[in-house]
């Protein structure tokens, strides 16, 4: 499918909109809730291909979960841990990367063999970091040289003392710290390696603590569970998504308008919270609230940008850089490498069909701006590249999207959301 996207007059976008539901917290509470004892109503939760295929692996390993309210995004989760068993039928979790790692990590728990696949970008994403730690805790696991797919063979985990790679994805860490508690032992992780993405770590950690389990974190370099605890059944609502609510603060910036998102927290722990300070930083003008952000746009500088704790939202700040004023350097991102796509090369190979000046290392995008023109943009069947390119369409005639419909991955509703605010 093929969209197009239509430019607004420069300070014409006025706009306020309420923030997208969180495909990360989402999934998270799925996960705690199927291994709670008892039934969790979780509000507010995103419905889209990933949490669709989270709930559906829950199911097959026999966890009874339901959507009860469509327009409030309600799920009841019926928790049952020491009844997971394994399914006759492979996993099938699409391209969720959270899915795949998450449920082997729950599978450890299930009676039997489960086998748990994906398309075929999700076999060339790495799973072997979480393979080995799982295996240092007891667990019987294999992939294919390190990718999936992933065969477990479950019922206990053993536990004790990990080493664990974080420079690759923090998921392998928090699928290991979700299951940790149901260990016959204390858990602890030890991380080689610089941790990426540590706000993804804080998230799964606020989870677990919102169910009832505590977890020790010693500066992302050592982290613990006791063994013995058990997650409480609750009601959980599900807090708004600054990964995708940071499309809207872009858009503010590229049109020099002026953006506010409604319900979020500018205080959340997710990494993507401070996307609306490096526009600030830019030349954007930016307003909190008790729970809501707003964007105004001016005129842009180049920045430089670390953005290993928020790797998410590096396409949107890249596509803002190419309406800058000088260079921008966007660091410390090579993990964008084993995405949905290789991110950086993706980025750089479309920016560049719109006229910007783009260099790309192993971990580095650096981009200034030229003269820009529309394009038929590739995303790859990569939502964030989507998402991210249909925001330049808003001040660039003749950009087109192709393969659009991959926003179904995470914001189904994205392109309807945008015409909306616009």
């Amino acid at each position: 499918m093929e969209i197009s996207v239509k430019p607004v007059c420069e300070g014409e976008l006025n706009a306020s909109i309420g923030c997208p539901r969180s495909r990360s917290f989402t999934n998270r509470a799925l996960m705690i809730a199927a291994l709670a004892d008892g039934r969790s109503t979780l509000s507010n939760c995103l419905d889209s291909d990933d949490t669709r295929h989270m709930i559906n692996a829950l199911k097959q390993l026999g966890v009874n979960a339901a959507l009860i309210g469509q327009n409030s995004g309600t799920i009841a989760v019926e928790g049952k841990p020491e009844a997971m068993a394994a399914p006759k039928k492979t996993i099938f979790a699409g391209n969720s990367g959270t899915t795949v790692r998450f449920i082997a990590a729950a599978a450890t728990l299930a009676e039997g063999r489960t086998i748990i696949d994906g398309e075929a970008r999700m076999r060339q994403r790495p799973i072997g970091d979480l393979e080995e730690g799982l295996r240092q805790l007891g667990a019987e696991i294999k992939t294919s040289h390190g990718f999936p797919p992933v065969t477990v063979r479950g019922r206990r985990l053993k536990g004790g003392k990990a080493n664990l790679d974080g420079s690759l994805s923090s998921q392998y860490l928090s699928a290991m710290l979700m299951v940790a508690p149901y260990a016959d032992n204390d858990v602890q992780i030890e991380i080689t390696g610089d941790l990426t993405s540590k706000p993804y770590v804080d998230m799964t950690i606020d989870s677990m603590t919102a169910f009832g389990i505590r977890a020790s974190n010693r500066n992302y370099r050592e982290l613990s569970v006791k063994s013995g605890q058990k997650y409480s059944a609750r009601n959980y609502f599900v807090e708004g998504d600054f990964s995708n609510a940071s499309y809207f603060f872009a858009a503010a910036a590229v049109t020099k308008g002026r953006v506010k998102v409604t319900g979020v927290n500018p205080k959340s722990v997710q990494g993507d919270a401070k996307f609306p300070d490096l526009l600030g930083k830019m030349g954007c003008r930016v307003r909190k609230g008790k729970d809501w952000i707003e964007v105004q746009g001016g005129s842009l500088k180049g920045i430089v940008a670390d953005m290993n704790s928020m790797p998410d939202t590096a396409q949107t700040l890249a596509v803002v850089a190419a309406f800058a004023n000088g260079r921008t350097s966007i660091m410390n991102i090579s993990n964008l490498r084993v995405k949905e796509t290789d991110r950086i090369r993706a980025t750089a190979t479309e920016l560049r069909k719109m006229g910007a000046k783009v260099t790309e290392t192993e971990n580095r995008l650096q981009i200034e701006p030229g003269h820009l023109k529309g394009s038929a943009i590739e995303t790859y069947n990569d939502h964030r590249m989507a998402m991210s390119f249909a925001i330049a369409g808003l001040a660039v005639k003749g950009m087109v999207i192709r393969g659009a419909e991959c926003v179904s991955k995470t914001f189904p509703d994205f392109f309807r959301e945008l015409e909306r605010l616009c």
